[in-house]
């Protein structure tokens, strides 16, 4: 992996990674000609024992521009400058101009409930420079990039002392509250463990202390002798719908022998899991034959230096749909109650996916 470290007008920073050794003179675009001086909070949430940020100036981001006005396409005219240099690169990384969390963030207000800086980082990752081509769509040596990639950031944001979890991320789809349709993702960088990793965490930290063992790795190896739910395997990762699974079409993909995080994964397990990766997008986009909206997260080990044997590296989906034209919208019991309500099982959803034939093969 290649890369090289750019500044930006504004003074964000820019990161180009490739596979290739990338030319030297590029330069960091950017629409912004001032910093942000971005400057979010924390506010605690007593009831519920978590904390909520807050970044009102995030309300005028960037919604839904013309595709002439791609902010995520490579420069063409100086006078109209985008986020992305022109050149010959294969993945970029940027500071967010809107975050919800920065390092530099200070002084928060004095409430009826307790306040503190959200000293987190955020940052933009950009797939491709093709506006038109999907996860799903780019070569298998792109996604084993793409997760080079995420170890690379995590290691980076990870050893800022108020960073203590890296998440990576992708929403997709205007049904998962998309405002740049571009392929990217996200990285939300925590001064906390949020609470979802948090409480899955402590799962698997009271599974490794009474079996000695990582509970998603059992999981995996319980799901390969099953067969029911299994969309892809071999000797390194697997994918499958958990037996468990909230949402209809919701699938986990993970490597089968534990790593704790991104930078643990070896050549082998790298390769494994963008197969695995990339069949699983394949054949959402196949299912229907349409374009397929999610939610994709990675979990991975905290970033606060101990050795956590009881974590494991895995991608959770979240698809929005519950059939081809019917959205699952969250309500009363698990917007109110914290319990989710399936209308359908996972082995049903599981088949339909598992019938859908995929090639891998990377295009000419």
């Amino acid at each position: 992996m290649h890369s090289k470290d750019l500044k930006k007008p504004d003074g964000r920073n820019l990161t180009l990674y490739s596979n290739q050794p990338i030319p030297e003179g590029l330069t960091a675009p950017s629409p912004f000609a001032d910093p942000q001086h971005a400057n979010p909070h924390l506010r605690w949430h007593p009831l519920r024992g978590e904390w909520v940020t807050y970044a009102a100036f995030r309300q005028n981001r960037t919604y839904q521009p013309p595709p002439q006005y791609n902010p995520l396409a490579p420069i063409k005219d100086p006078e109209h400058p985008t986020e992305m240099p022109a050149g010959d690169y294969e993945i970029a990384v940027f500071d967010n101009r809107f975050p919800s969390l920065a390092l530099e963030s200070h002084d928060p207000p004095t409430l009826t409930v307790p306040t503190a800086p959200a000293n987190g980082h955020c940052e933009v990752v950009v797939f491709t420079q093709n506006p038109d081509a999907g996860l799903a769509y780019l070569p298998l040596s792109r996604i084993e990039l793409l997760l080079q990639v995420w170890g690379d950031r995590t290691v980076r944001i990870g050893s800022q002392p108020h960073i203590h979890y890296v998440l990576p991320f992708e929403n997709r789809g205007a049904e998962v509250g998309v405002t740049l349709h571009h392929p990217h993702g996200q990285i939300y960088s925590y001064p906390f463990v949020p609470a979802v990793p948090a409480r899955q965490l402590a799962q698997e930290r009271e599974y490794y202390l009474q079996h000695g063992a990582s509970l998603l790795c059992d999981m995996a190896r319980d799901e390969a002798a099953d067969g029911k739910r299994v969309l892809f395997q071999d000797e390194y990762a697997i994918a499958f719908v958990p037996a468990c699974a909230r949402y209809p079409y919701e699938v986990w993909v993970m490597p089968t022998a534990p790593c704790k995080d991104f930078a643990a994964l070896t050549p082998p397990q790298r390769e494994s899991l963008a197969r695995a990766l990339k069949t699983v997008l394949l054949k959402y986009e196949n299912l229907w034959n349409r374009p397929f909206p999610y939610l994709m997260a990675w979990y991975q080990a905290p970033t606060d230096g101990a050795e956590h044997p009881e974590t494991q590296l895995h991608c959770q989906f979240y698809p929005p749909y519950r059939t081809k034209d019917r959205l699952k919208y969250l309500a009363g019991t698990e917007l109110a109650a914290g319990m989710f309500a399936m209308d359908v099982l996972p082995e049903t959803t599981a088949y339909e996916l598992q019938q859908v034939e995929v090639r891998l093969e990377d295009p000419a």
